[in-house]
Formats: C-alpha cells, sequence, structure tokens
C-alpha cells in the first residue's frame, strides 16, 4: 500500500535531531502523541503560541521550515519558506521567490543536476575550500527552483539538492571538521530527500549522521540513527553495495566506540553481503564506496583492535588496489600503516608511511588524512630523540604544511 500522504520537513527534523518516534518527541514537548501526529499529517495545524517556541527551539528551525503554513488572517511575522530558512543559515543574502505563476520549465532538472554531478566529481580533486562555497550556492539555487517547479520536475530538483546537501555535509565533517554544521546540513538534505520521497537517499544521509556521535563516543545514538538509516534502505531498493556500505558505517561507529570485536562482525557480514551481489544497480552518489574501501574499514578496525599482522596485510593489499584517482583515500591508507608499524614497535617504517602520507597531503588536502599522521606522531613520542621521528616533524611542522593545516 503506498504511504499516506505526511509532513515530511518536520518528521526529517524529528529523525535528524534524535527523536525516533512520534512518541519521543512528543515527551520532549510534554504533549500528547496525537498533537505530533496531527503536525506530521499532510496538513498540520498551527501550533498554539506556547509549542511555537519549543518547537524550533528543540528541532532548531522555524515553524514554516518545519513544514506548517500560516493560517490565513494571521499577521505575518517576516515569513521564511525553506529557501528563506536556508539562504539564512548559510549567510547569504535572501533571494525573493517568483510568483507561482512563474514556473520553469521541465529542463531545469536536468540543468540542475549535471551541475550536481559535476560537484560529486570535483570532490575527489577539487580543494574543500574552493568546492563547498560552490555547492551551497549551487543548494540555494536548488531551494529556490524548488518553488518554481512542480510534479516530476519538483521531484528531481528536490532529489539532487539533496544530494548537494549531502555532498557539502561531507566536506563539512571529513574535510573541514565541522561537526555541528555538517549537522544542520545533513538535516536540510534530509528534508530534501523527504520532499523528491527517496527513500535511498533517505539512508545515505541518516548514516552520516550516525558519524556524528559516534565521533563523540555516544554509541546509543549513533546506533539509533543507523537504525533509521536500515529502514529507509529496506524501502528501496537497496544495492548490495549500499548495503554493506551501512555494515561499514556502522562498524566505524561500533570502532569508534571500542567495540571493535562487534566491529569486525559487521565488517564481514559486509564482505558476505557483496560476494553475494544482487540485482538492483547502486546509485550514481554512492560513489564513495568500493570493495576496496570496505578493505580500507576493515584495516583500521583490525589496527584498533590490535591484530596488527592482519591490518598489515589488508592494508597494504587495499594500497596495492586503491585506484588512482582516489588520493585523499591514499593519505588515510599510509596514515594506517604508519600506526600499525608505529604499534609494532618499528618508528623508521611508521616515519616512513606518516611522510609518504604528507606527500600526498600536500597534493590533495584531506583532514582525516592529516588526523591520522598526526596520531601516528603522538604514538611516536617515546621515540622522539630518533633521527627518523625528527626528519618526521621537520615534515611535519614545515612552513608550508604548518600554514595550510592552521589554514583549514
Amino acid at each position: 500500500m503506498p504511504s499516506k500522504p505526511s509532513n515530511t520537513r518536520l518528521k526529517s527534523a524529528r529523525l535528524a535531531a534524535g527523536f525516533h518516534s512520534q512518541q519521543a518527541l512528543a515527551d520532549a514537548l510534554n504533549v500528547g502523541v496525537r498533537q505530533v501526529r496531527r503536525w506530521e499529517s499532510e496538513a498540520p495545524p498551527w501550533p498554539h503560541p506556547e509549542l511555537q517556541q519549543a518547537l524550533t527551539r528543540v528541532l532548531g528551525q522555524d515553524l514554516e521550515a518545519l513544514g506548517f503554513a500560516l493560517p490565513a488572517g494571521r499577521p505575518d511575522p517576516v515569513r521564511r519558506s525553506l529557501v528563506g530558512a536556508t539562504v539564512a543559515a548559510v549567510g547569504l543574502a535572501a533571494v525573493p521567490s517568483q510568483s507561482a505563476a512563474a514556473m520553469q520549465p521541465a529542463s531545469v532538472a536536468a540543468d540542475f543536476e549535471a551541475v550536481t554531478r559535476s560537484h560529486r566529481r570535483l570532490y575527489w580533486s577539487v580543494a574543500p575550500a574552493t568546492l563547498h562555497p560552490a555547492a551551497v550556492a549551487h543548494a540555494t539555487l536548488g531551494c529556490a527552483l524548488l518553488q518554481e517547479t512542480a510534479g516530476r520536475t519538483r521531484q528531481a530538483v528536490a532529489t539532487a539538492l539533496a544530494e548537494t546537501w549531502l555532498l557539502a555535509g561531507r566536506i563539512e565533517f571529513f574535510d573541514l571538521r565541522e561537526a555541528e554544521r555538517a549537522s544542520t546540513t545533513w538535516l536540510r538534505a534530509l528534508q530534501a530527500a523527504g520532499e523528491a520521497d527517496d527513500s535511498l537517499l533517505g539512508a545515505a544521509i541518516l548514516a552520516h549522521t550516525a558519524f556524528i556521535p559516534a565521533w563523540a563516543g555516544r554509541r546509543d545514538d549513533a546506533v539509533e540513527r543507523m537504525v533509521a538509516a536500515r529502514t529507509y534502505a529496506r524501502r528501496g531498493p537497496a544495492s548490495a553495495l549500499l548495503l554493506a556500505w551501512l555494515d561499514a558505517v556502522e562498524a566505524e561507529c561500533e570502532t569508534r566506540c571500542g567495540n571493535t570485536n562487534t566491529a569486525i562482525h559487521l565488517l564481514g557480514h559486509g564482505e558476505d553481503v557483496l560476494a553475494a551481489g544482487g540485482e538492483h544497480e547502486s546509485p550514481a552518489w554512492l560513489d564513495w564506496f568500493s570493495s576496496v574501501r570496505l578493505g580500507a574499514f576493515k584495516g583500521n578496525t583490525q589496527l584498533k583492535a590490535g591484530h596488527l599482522p592482519q591490518a598489515r596485510a589488508t592494508l597494504r593489499g587495499v594500497l596495492e588496489d586503491l585506484p588512482a584517482a582516489e588520493d585523499k583515500q591514499r593519505s588515510v591508507i599510509l596514515g594506517d600503516l604508519a600506526a600499525v608499524e608505529a604499534a609494532s614497535g618499528s618508528p623508521e617504517a611508521a616515519c616512513e608511511y606518516a611522510r609518504e602520507a604528507l606527500d600526498q597531503l600536500e597534493t590533495t588536502w584531506y583532514a582525516t588524512g592529516m588526523d591520522r599522521v598526526r596520531e601516528v606522531r603522538r604514538s611516536l613520542a617515546p621515540h622522539q630523540n630518533q633521527q627518523c621521528v625528527r626528519d618526521l616533524d621537520e615534515r611535519l611542522y614545515g612552513w608550508s604544511t604548518t600554514v595550510s593545516a592552521l589554514a583549514r
């Protein structure tokens, strides 16, 4: 049976805020669950004044961004639509929407999607600080186009917009290390995916949001978000590659929270899923994952679990099989290999891998890769008087490396 129409903006905001049931949000607001159901219906009633502030405080957006329409006849307190809220949040000037009669042609969806695809490819080579403003500006345009399109054209724009916000959030989290900003951006991505009714994009976005609590050691929050992501994936149909990536993400979360045995089990399941394959094709936007990337997740987990010979073998295999264009991932793998050698009591080998990682980072900056190198240097503190470590410090704290790191 097709699902009933609903207020997807409020539902997406609720999930992104960590309220994984209507009852949970009702409890936070001290209202009945029936009230939340009404708000998540296709035509949600305007909240009572005492609840308006509570809703915006708990979910982090204004009422219209949450899918509520100001009732006719009420004074308009400077109305802000999803476009206005989004533009204000990213610090850009407000873009006035056109009248309902000024609708865009159907071709606008293909044009907007073409730029989204270009940004997807550019991510692997363009500096994050350069690409991010372009992606955000493109998302702002997409928000405006949502107001000027309808039907399948609007759905296509919403899908591309969700992918654009997802990309912007990936840059913020993995490249710029701005987790709080990424959280807000991924909420907007989830809302756009809801507008498009794209469950697979919703699964990908929700899985990305699990990284945020996992990095802070909040396992329960990360697990809840992964449950939501897997629920959306089941509505798919999801490809074997997407399902294996969900296993890898959950494994990363478990590893971050110290549960390496659980993580290794999840990674084994992901390998089995990929080996079995499936009939469903992977979405084009899933370009950040492959069987080689699954090996990278596995090698890092083996390292954290103290399985050093296995980690060394896994990571060396990944390095050999990694495509030439994946420069960002190469710095991460080299950093993990350096960590393996440092943990094995081989400071010279560790420093050699770390220097190779720095060589790669000078070509293609990646904050995650630099984090790996810094972790290795901290682990080499007992050997800091050795010449190989001093040579590494000369590279790590050279003028260009230090200035680049501080600038980012």
